[in-house]
């Protein structure tokens, strides 16, 4: 057993530093460094900056201000930066729809003229013809002017006749309920507030829905609040929410989170219980009897309370019980079992498991859609209630499935595609007769034509093969010079597939290289995969991404001074890691959002969720690998660390600011000691947006501020005649770069 935590925190007087020294890069903004050690196990860790976890400190304000103004003045304005704001514009500018989803006969979409803030929900019948205007139900555009009331999500009624959605201010994970009235497109009274991490589910009676709480948080600090027991309700149309029914909590789980699906046919409740962000889960059921008439009181029934794989409900048919399951089977596999005998030893498996993952899988039309990862690309394939075959569905080409909407008693599917190099379509299938229509197309000012998409394969440090997406301009040059962005994410079972993106159309307008890594600890080739990128087995992520990194300079598609690595939530973790590590071996770094505090990130808001994934500095065995990696605590002074450029919102309530608050602080001060070191580490911090929302005009600023930094330090240009003249821009060549 680990020995019990000993853990202090002292914390003296506040010595004023200036983070770099004078005349070697840019003139920080002063930054406070305490005597703050915190003690892990006999360990003592220095954290000079923990005075930033309080986020309304005024002098962190004032710094903070002060961080932006550096890196708006770095950055500039000039005819690089002008040429990646516009085309980012045009790129944006674009109409887009969402995959429908069709309830009572209709459908229900988002749709954005291309720079609106939001998508605005809207309704058609689903026979309507072609030039049948849609309903507008809900245009969350008109809610602030500032549009930080955001629209996260919406989920209509049965019948088609009610939507429940959800706000929060700035994208906040914080979200309130609402009901709107699809006839009338008014909202009703009904208000639930205090949601957090919920999918919601509408009995089939279309008078109430089952949601995801949490107690109301602290009013002081909404934003770093840590969340702790969250619990399932039902709330009933017409009724505050003081009435709604608790159906399943387990106040002795601090940082489980539990969810709940209503069966296709209205029947059956399932409850998803796991621990944190965790795949695997226990499984509840409870039996709603007639869905026209439904009964919320019975108690939930335990299929699987292991929690040793994940249990997913596909749906139950004439008592059978359909599920995906990982159980002894890391890549997944579907099995049936009786509703009344679910054990294990009743199980039959109807689709096994085979070298492809199966990613998902749902009825369909009275058959069983699944979807697969083979190598990371999409296949989609149907089979009869028994296991047999019934072929693929034709995809659009090589690339990602995106949102799939399917009832097992309805022959239509919806479903999205998307590449590198195609835009996102929405396509409607018919399973009765195959016949397969494409509902919608942006027209994207993006020649595609002059690009292509390969994946190669490498072998990381203990010998793992590794695939790798490059996206390039048709007979690229290895040369060695190519700018080239590395971007992976590498955990929480989250596999990082081909999809389009503005940033990477704009980057490769300007010559340069993208490329994708599918490290360890995403779930491209199932559990074994995640496994081997998660707790102890951490560090095999960054040797998979620095392997990445060599394989690109050996095989000559870029350098050192021209390649820059990316990643964002835990790929901005990723990205600090690698630069710590290995500050020798990219030209350029960006983290967006990054959880660079590995010792104290379960403190605040949902990071004890993590957990699972990570491991936490309150167990001596977990501490010893967190403290070889964190970030934060693996900055040393004296060290010439890559131009690097950190982002974060002040109100991001997942991955709390104070993260990278800290780092940058960290890296700028460390740059002080190191001699002769000009690299920049810059500082951009959104204000009232949030870590998965902000207004379109602000998604753009932020995007052609990083790409102009990479595009300054790895020495792409704008194409022709877009390209600026001598002494018209502000930039680092890379051939005078002093790293690597």
């Amino acid at each position: 057993m680990p020995s019990l935590r000993l853990f202090a925190t002292v914390t003296l007087s506040l010595v004023m530093t200036h983070a770099f020294a004078a005349g070697a890069g840019p003139d920080y903004p002063l930054a406070h460094r305490s005597d703050t050690v915190d003690h892990y196990f006999g360990t003592a860790v220095p954290a000079p900056y923990q005075w930033m976890e309080n986020l309304d400190d005024p002098k962190l304000r004032q710094w903070v201000k002060q961080q932006n103004a550096l890196t708006a003045r770095q950055i500039g304005d000039g005819n690089t930066h002008s040429f990646i704001h516009r085309r980012l514009t045009a790129l944006e500018d674009v109409p887009s729809e969402s995959v429908p989803v069709e309830r009572g006969g209709r459908l229900f979409y988002r749709t954005n003229t291309g720079l609106q803030d939001q998508g605005v929900l809207k309704m058609r019948p689903v026979n309507a013809k072609a030039d049948t205007k849609p309903r507008v139900l809900l245009d969350p555009n008109t809610l602030s002017s500032d549009g930080q009331i955001a629209l996260m999500g919406a989920a209509p009624s049965p019948d088609g006749k009610h939507v429940v959605y959800a706000l929060s201010q700035g994208g906040s994970d914080w979200q309130t309920l609402h009901v709107l009235d699809t006839d009338s497109s008014q909202s009703s009274d009904d208000v639930v507030r205090w949601v957090k991490f919920s999918n919601l589910a509408w009995t089939h009676d279309g008078k109430g829905f089952f949601y995801s709480r949490y107690p109301a948080p602290d009013k002081t600090n909404e934003i770093a609040d840590k969340v702790d027991v969250q619990s399932l309700y039902y709330h009933r149309l017409g009724t505050p929410q003081s009435a709604d029914k608790l159906i399943f909590t387990r106040p002795e789980r601090s940082g489980w989170v539990v969810g709940g699906r209503v069966s296709d046919d209205g029947r059956y409740l399932f409850i998803s219980f796991n621990q944190g962000t965790s795949s695997d889960n226990a499984l509840y059921i409870v039996d709603l009897g007639d869905p026209a008439h439904p009964t919320i009181d019975a108690r939930p029934r335990a299929l699987y309370t292991e929690n040793d794989a994940a249990y997913q409900p596909i749906g139950v048919v004439d008592g059978t019980l359909y599920l995906r399951t990982d159980k002894d089977a890391p890549k997944g596999r579907i099995v049936t079992t009786p509703l009344a005998r679910p054990g294990q030893t009743h199980w039959q498996t109807i689709v096994p498991e085979g070298d492809a993952v199966i990613d998902g899988a749902m009825l369909a039309g009275h058959r069983l859609l699944v979807e697969r990862l083979v190598d990371v690309k999409s296949r989609l394939s149907l089979y009869d209630r028994h296991g047999k075959s019934l072929g693929r569905i034709d995809l659009p080409g090589i690339g990602s499935v995106g949102a799939v909407h399917a009832e097992s008693d309805r022959d239509t599917i919806y479903y999205g595609f998307t590449s590198f190099l195609t835009p996102g379509v929405i396509q409607r299938y018919d399973v009765a007769t195959g016949q397969q229509t494409r509902l919608f197309a942006p027209d994207v000012p993006f020649d595609a034509d002059k690009y292509t998409t390969d994946q190669v394969f490498y072998r990381s440090a203990d010998g793992t093969r590794i695939p790798m997406f490059l996206v390039h301009a048709k007979g690229l040059k290895h040369d060695g010079r190519n700018p080239t962005l590395l971007y992976a994410y590498g955990g929480f079972d989250a596999s990082i597939t081909p999809h389009f993106s503005k940033s990477i159309a704009t980057w490769l307008d300007m010559g340069g290289v993208y490329a994708v890594a599918n490290i360890r600890g995403g779930g491209e080739y199932g559990q074994a995969w995640h496994h081997a990128g998660m707790k102890a087995n951490k560090q095999n992520v960054f040797d998979d991404f620095a392997a990445a990194a060599h394989w690109l300079i050996d095989n000559k598609i870029t350098d050192t001074p021209h390649l820059g690595i990316e990643g964002y939530s835990n790929g901005g973790l990723l990205v600090g890691a690698s630069i710590t590590q290995h500050p020798d071996l990219f030209g350029a770094a960006y983290a967006g959002a990054g959880v660079q505090d590995m010792l104290r990130y379960q403190k605040f808001s949902g990071g004890a969720l993590w957990a699972p994934e990570y491991g936490t500095s309150d167990n001596e065995k977990a501490f010893d690998w967190l403290i070889r990696y964190s970030p934060l605590a693996n900055v040393k002074a004296g060290t010439c660390y890559p131009p690097t450029i950190l982002t974060t919102a002040d109100h991001d309530d997942r991955v709390v600011p104070s993260h990278s608050y800290k780092f940058a602080a960290a890296l700028q001060h460390a740059q002080a000691k190191a001699a002769d070191c000009s690299h920049p580490v810059l500082l951009r911090v959104d204000t009232q947006t949030s870590h998965g929302y902000m207004p379109t005009d602000k998604q753009i600023d932020r995007a052609a501020d990083i790409l102009t930094f990479m595009s300054q330090h790895l020495g792409a240009q704008p194409p022709g005649d877009e390209a600026p003249s001598s002494g018209g821009e502000t930039s680092v060549s890379p051939g005078a770069s002093d790293n690597g």
